[in-house]
């Protein structure tokens, strides 16, 4: 691809007052408005002042924001260019939203927390986001992720532990703590969120974070079977004890100790199946995997006292060439790797093992999370940034559901690619009388899950169920 024109030839003006550049928040904010976001925050979210006045409509300002590709407060004002004012109203200034946002407080957190759990379970109403699968499972998926900052004046920053580049370092940043509901057909929705300090510990808060999640997942199916999955950071009383009270499963991985090493020494050797891992190979005549990498189960008490736990301890052993081997005697002398997985799962062996593999669909949603509005965490204030994930998550739950009404490959897209090929598309606002026109490029590659969203978002909306 090359230019036509010369760099005299060309010159630019910023003067069209009908254009836009997000076309695709046109049908993204009309699903908003069908499900009732603005009612919802109505009711549940209370700020003093002039600066709370109308928080629904800077609620709606700032999640819309976050769709176009907001990642910082300044952002914001991605909203307010060209035609936007004639297409939506509240449209308010970057200054005005983060100042809105320096409003809250801890229990102001909480109530944004609670419009997203009741306007994800009309989304789910609204629009087929998690399918069931032939086994009804649902999977409620527990996580935390350490956010960097470089202020020393954020509130609640501190070090933590994270993984770069496989390492395990320390960095400043905050500690969001989040949950996930998915089944095995559908992308993961956001369930639940919470900001912690950037030095607290994995597990802090996970239990009422997993009884919320579950709960929710409860109410989007009712008669499925909930696992609640997680890492060995989460393997602790609470927050199993937490998915069993709210009549969920766990898969839970656990630390190596000396204990469970025991355990994994008195499985029989005959109790080892292998399993399709990375390069297994199927034999045909023997009917079975070829694989360097084993599973096998056995009964497990985990935890002291009257609030032991009784179920399946499920390992996973990968092989490893001795390094003290004599040279091409390597593979004769295969030393194990082992992971264990504490589940109460009903399925049987390989299946259960498989699912909490599965768990990883969990990172999928830090990173369309961090390639949006949690690249940054933009305030020094920390309730404002609690207040900034929770908006995270409606927005990411919506654009999920923008793009499972464009149909086709969106249904699964990445967040990004949602937003590249569905909502920052250039439009002109054309109006004859009282009808308004939006025109969208000529062969735009993906209009026909445009036209697709637009036309199931204004038409009249029919509840699933």
């Amino acid at each position: 691809m090359r230019l036509l024109h010369t760099a005299k030839d060309m010159s630019v003006r910023f003067d069209d007052a009908n254009l836009v550049s997000c076309a695709g928040l046109v049908p993204v904010m009309r699903l908003a408005q069908d499900v009732g976001l603005h009612g919802l925050v109505g009711e549940a979210v209370r700020l003093s002042g002039s600066i709370g006045s109308n928080p629904a409509g800077k609620v709606a300002a700032i999640v819309a924001g976050m769709i176009a590709g907001a990642d910082s407060i300044g952002d914001l004002d991605v909203v307010r260019h060209g035609g936007m004012k004639g297409l939506f109203g509240g449209v308010y200034a970057s200054s005005t939203l983060g100042s809105f946002l320096r409003q809250f407080t801890f229990g102001h957190v909480r109530q944004v927390e609670l419009v997203s759990h009741r306007l994800l379970a009309r989304l789910v109403g609204r629009v087929p986001l998690l399918l069931p699968d032939t086994d009804a499972v649902t999977f409620v998926d527990v996580d935390s992720v350490l956010r960097r900052v470089y202020g020393k004046a954020k509130q609640g920053a501190g070090f933590g532990h994270a993984k770069v580049g496989g390492y395990q370092v320390r960095l400043r940043g905050l500690n969001p703590l989040v949950a996930t509901i998915s089944t095995a057909g559908s992308a993961p929705l956001v369930a639940a969120t919470q900001m912690r300090a950037g030095n607290a510990g994995s597990a802090r808060g996970a239990a009422r974070l997993v009884a919320t999640a579950v709960r929710d997942a409860r109410a989007v199916h009712p008669n499925a079977t909930i696992v609640m999955r997680a890492d060995s950071a989460f393997y602790s009383r609470k927050v199993i004890a937490a998915a069993i009270s709210n009549g969920a499963r766990f898969s839970v991985t656990v630390r190596m100790d000396k204990k469970v090493k025991t355990a994994i020494a008195a499985i029989s050797q005959d109790a080892w199946v292998a399993i399709k891992y990375p390069k297994a190979v199927w034999d045909e005549d023997e009917q079975r995997w070829i694989s360097d990498a084993q599973i096998a189960e056995t009964s497990y008490t985990a935890f002291a006292g009257k609030r032991a736990v009784s179920a399946r301890l499920i390992v996973r052993r990968v092989g490893r060439l001795d390094p003290k081997a004599q040279t091409g005697q390597e593979e004769l002398f295969p030393t194990w790797r082992h992971h264990a997985v504490f589940t109460d799962s009903g399925h049987p062996l390989v299946q259960a093992e498989c699912e909490h593999r599965g768990h990883a669909v969990v990172e999928q949603v830090f990173a369309d999370l961090i390639n949006g509005p949690l690249a940054h965490l933009p305030s020094g204030s920390f309730a404002a940034n609690g207040a900034w994930l929770s908006l995270a998550g409606i927005a990411h739950n919506l654009t999920r559901a923008a793009g499972a009404l464009a149909g086709g490959a969106m249904s699964t897209a990445r967040s990004a690619t949602i937003r590249r090929r569905i909502v920052n598309v250039a439009a002109k606002i054309v109006r004859h009388a009282r009808t308004l026109t939006l025109r969208l490029p000529a062969r735009w590659p993906w209009q026909r899950e445009w036209r697709q969203l637009f036309a199931n978002t204004h038409a009249p909306p029919q509840l699933n169920g």
